[in-house]
């Protein structure tokens, strides 16, 4: 019994601390999820206006570890808030899952030939380490948060962390995934594009969580919002909207036209697909008086947008072999020239 219990905690632990290419890859997928979901919950913690359902940090109150009713608000936003704070838990569990398999990770052993993309390993295990660090940073911002009655640029911050984090996690994946390049290369100026189209996406984001902190679903009616006017940040969300369908649609014209490889022009689909249905989610929204579950909704689906023109972006890159060698000075291999025949 004891050897197999040990074999059971071999087969258990192999993926984790032997891992091959497909379970490094799994590993990382997981890792974009579990971000991803951390970040759809922490949304509707704010749009239910549970953001202070555990007024204390890290207990939920200053009587009670555990949601209560002596937490001040009522128990489903105290429950809402703690719930959030329980889904942590495996996230860590999955953050320190990922970071130590990229460091037992060695390229070319029993997982295949190594890892595909640009980079160095060194790269690749600080791609892993960013996300356990991420989970640190949010901990520290969460709790500052917390005591700070949910101060709306702290709240901005808190999520721009987490879509920074879900940026490495997604890079990690692709870094797993990408079999290199298909096809002929991408022209420079539909890169520019793509690597435009990220930076937009970003300040769209950053715009959302002023609009969230401004209007009615920052919070209860004691939680602080940005002293701005709610229609002109809404119309500039918008308008950054616009400009990033507009970017999206000659991107996809351009990979369309430019004979780009099969898998970009399906990635800028995906994109344009993807910010349109957040187009037309935002304006019945808006036109609706911003329900919460629909805000939820066009928040997640923000996320969904982020990861997508992520991987477009890194679909359209150059790509070549990754270098796994300790780093040292270069030697190179004179080619053998041929011997002159005897005359």
């Amino acid at each position: 019994m004891p050897g197999d219990l040990k074999s059971r905690a071999a087969a258990w632990t192999r993926p984790v601390l032997s891992p091959t290419t497909t379970s490094m890859r799994r590993l990382a997928l997981a890792g974009v999820i579990a971000n991803t979901v951390i970040m759809s919950t922490g949304a509707a913690v704010r749009l239910s206006s549970s953001g202070l359902g555990c007024p204390d940090w890290p207990r939920c109150s200053t009587a009670d570890i555990v949601a209560s009713k002596n937490a001040g608000q009522t128990l489903l936003n105290t429950w809402i808030e703690f719930g959030n704070r329980l889904l942590n838990f495996p996230l860590v569990i999955v953050a320190a899952l990922v970071f130590v398999a990229a460091w037992r990770f060695r390229p070319g052993g029993p997982g295949g030939p190594g890892v595909p993309g640009n980079g160095s390993r060194r790269g690749f295990v600080w791609l892993a380490a960013a996300q356990p660090l991420g989970v640190v940073a949010q901990a520290v911002i969460g709790g500052i948060l917390v005591l700070a009655k949910l101060n709306p640029a702290l709240v901005s911050v808190h999520f721009l962390v987490s879509a920074s984090v879900v940026a490495a996690a997604v890079v990690l994946h692709v870094r797993c995934t990408d079999p290199g390049r298909e096809g002929p290369p991408v022209r420079r100026d539909l890169r520019l594009i793509s690597a435009v189209l990220v930076g937009v996406t970003g300040l769209m984001l950053a715009a959302g969580t002023v609009v969230t902190g401004t209007g009615p679903l920052a919070g209860d009616a004691g939680v602080a919002r940005y002293h701005l006017p709610l229609e002109g940040v809404t119309q500039l969300h918008a308008d950054i909207g616009w400009l990033l369908t507009g970017l999206s649609v000659a991107l996809v014209l351009g990979l369309r036209l430019s004979g780009a490889p099969r898998r970009a022009v399906r990635a800028g689909w995906m994109v344009l697909a993807a910010i349109s249905t957040q187009g037309v989610i935002g304006y019945i929204q808006y036109f609706n008086h911003l329900p919460a579950g629909l805000v939820w909704v066009h928040v997640t689906g923000s996320v969904l947008v982020w990861i997508a023109v992520l991987r477009l972006f890194l679909a359209l890159r150059e790509r070549t072999p990754v270098n796994t060698a300790r780093t040292g000075p270069a030697v190179s291999v004179p080619s053998r020239q041929p011997e002159p025949l005897d005359r």
